[in-house]
């Protein structure tokens, strides 16, 4: 719920803010660094745990699998939500 919150408040100020350019190249740019900050610390977190280290070579192509099919789906699928709903505005105007 907690999540929802934060969510609810960010589209909020976004919207309030939504105008301001410089604001929102500031937030796309902490956005980014802030996941590269947290895929670091999951792959700290990862690197501590034993017992995924000793299973990295038995679980290694099928995460490979699942990381390479998630990715190929998330790029096909905002490919589509792009043509859907932002090219047909880009040729109205």
């Amino acid at each position: 719920m907690q999540v929802l919150l934060f969510l609810a408040a960010g589209v909020f100020v976004g919207y309030l803010l939504r105008t301001r350019k410089r604001i929102l190249v500031t937030a796309g740019t902490a956005t980014t660094w802030s996941l590269y900050v947290l895929i670091f610390l999951l792959g700290i977190s990862v690197g501590t745990n034993g017992a995924v280290v000793r299973a990295l070579g038995r679980l290694g192509v099928q995460a490979l699998m699942l990381s390479v099919g998630g990715i190929a789906g998330s790029i096909l699928v905002g490919c589509l939500v792009s043509r859907m709903f932002f090219e047909r505005k880009c040729h109205e105007e």
